[in-house]
Order: C-alpha cells, then structure tokens, then sequence
C-alpha cells in the first residue's frame, strides 16, 4: 500500500484514530469536544481534549498540542516517516466533520470496537519480535499472555493479550496499545504469603518475573493496575495484605500515585514500600530491563533477583 502523505494523514478523524487505539472518551461538551483521559500519560481526570471540528488535540496536563502527526509521534515516540508508515496499514480513512452526525453521542456502530475472536498460545513470528525488544523471555510471556485476534473497525489484528479479572484484555503489538472492555484490575495470587506486589502495567509484571524467576522464596501475589484510574479501585484489596510492595512508574503520575498509597498507611510502620528507587532514572521497571547489558539480563536469569 503506497504511504499516505501528511496532509492526508492529517484528515484522518482523531476520536476515531484514537478509538482504534483503544482510548474512549469520557465526555463530549459543546457538541465537538471530546475529553479523554491523557493516552499520553496515566492520570485519573480527563485533561486531554480533541477538538473534532478543528481535528486537533491539547493535552491540558503538559500544556501541549496539535494535530494527529504530532500526537501520533508523540505517542508511539517516532518519526513522521515510521508514523506515515503506520497510518498507511490501518483501516482508518481521511474524515471530513460533519456536526449534524450527532458527535455528542457515543458511536454505537459494532465495527468502531474492539472485539476479541479468539485467543490462543503465543507464536506469531512479529510478537515474538517484539517481546524480544521488550526483554521478555517466551517462557515467562507464554505463563501469563496469550495471542490474541481483535476486530478493530472490522479488520482483524493480532495482539499480546494480557487478561484482568473481568475478561477483558490489555492488548499489545509494535504498533497498538489498547485495551477491550471491561477495563478491570489483575490479580494473580495463591495467597501462601503476606505480601503483594504492585505493578502499573504488565510488562513490568514480566520484567518482574524475569529478574526473579530463580529467587528461593519468591512473592507469589501479584496484582497489576492496567490503569492508574484503576487505583482507588484496588485499595480494598490492598488491605487483605499485611505488606505491599510497590512497583509503579516513575513518571509525575505514577510518582503521585506512590505517594497516594504511602498515604494510606494510617499508622501501619512498613505496610507499604516504594521498590521504584530500584530503577531510579527510568520510567519503568521495563524501561530499566531493556537497558541493561545482556550480560546483567543473564545475571537475573541464572540467580540473581530483585
């Protein structure tokens, strides 16, 4: 397929993009403007607003903004070229805004969701490929993830699937980072210890499974947020731990986040504990794995842990 162009790319309607993205809006004001939570960054109060008459974004937490070429680098931290290169294999067509279709209500065509198809052992050749930029063995993906097919705008695509609790899956390739509903929480337990162990997303529950998997004691609970919004949520939860151990982002979310939790210790010495200072100087525990030299990713394989 011949590469679209910028000004073609830059017709193509961001709501929509962003539904194929995996990112639903959480309200529309004034007919055309549509407030999501930032699918830049985690936070839990939707500041992030596109414009659908204008086809154009701004981030009210960074104080930044543009149209899709800009948001589409920015989210998937490319060039122009790799992004054209993108848009070129998806299904989305350039979109002219017509405010007598409604814009305020929610789309309820079938073909603007993600519906999963079937789910099966990992093995396709490019996820693979990129589990192996991730830093994640097979081994520890195939226990936890699945392959996964999704219809997006009706076209069939394939994913590393992640389950939470409700069914729904947090879903993953080179080029797509979304989720099928229901959004939930992922707990993963056996309950033979007192503490739980925290993570923001689930390749850093991998990562964490990587640098562990020789450790004689291990943690064996494991709760996974999918979502900072997912927070409060989890807080019931949380409480039927004795000791919580916390691996969440470094960014100015998963930082506040931290604090957040640290705040609910009421009293209770030592309950929970900030592990980030682990990879201080990354965004993620991932992050941190994917920099290492091969030789200290072999030191966790054979011995040594977190």
């Amino acid at each position: 397929m011949e590469k679209l162009t910028c000004a073609t790319a830059k017709k193509i309607d961001m709501v929509d993009y962003l539904i194929s993205l995996g990112h639903l809006p959480q309200q529309v004001t004034n007919g055309s403007d549509y407030w999501y939570r930032s699918p830049l960054r985690e936070e839990l109060t939707a500041s992030f607003k596109v414009n659908r008459k204008l086809n154009v974004y701004y981030d009210h937490g960074t104080g930044k903004g543009g149209d899709l070429i800009d948001f589409g680098k920015a989210y998937f931290g490319c060039t122009i070229s790799e992004l054209l290169g993108k848009l070129s294999t998806s299904s989305l067509q350039p979109f002219l805004y017509q405010p007598s279709i409604n814009a305020g209500e929610k789309k309820e065509n079938q073909e603007s969701k993600i519906v999963i198809a079937e789910s099966r052992v990992l093995s396709d050749a490019e996820l693979l490929a990129y589990l192996n930029t991730r830093k994640i063995p097979l081994d520890i993906a195939r226990q936890y993830c699945h392959e996964v097919d999704f219809l997006l705008y009706g076209k069939k695509q394939t994913a590393i699937g992640f389950r939470n609790n409700s069914g729904g899956y947090e879903l993953r390739n080179e080029g797509f980072k979304g989720s099928s509903s229901p959004k939930d929480l992922t707990l993963i337990t056996d309950k033979k210890t007192e503490a739980l162990a925290v993570f923001e997303g689930f390749f850093d529950f991998l990562s964490f499974q990587l640098i562990n998997r020789n450790k004689a004691a291990p943690l064996s609970n494991y709760l996974v947020l999918n979502s900072l919004s997912l927070l409060e949520k989890s807080r019931d939860l949380m409480e039927g731990y004795q000791h919580i151990h916390l691996f969440l982002d470094r960014d100015k979310a998963g930082v506040e986040a931290t604090l957040k939790v640290l705040e609910w210790e009421n009293g209770r010495r030592d309950k929970f504990i900030d592990y980030s200072n682990f990879y201080s100087g990354f965004q993620d525990l991932n992050d941190w794995l994917k920099s290492c030299k091969p030789e200290i990713r072999q030191s966790y394989k054979h011995g040594k842990s977190l």
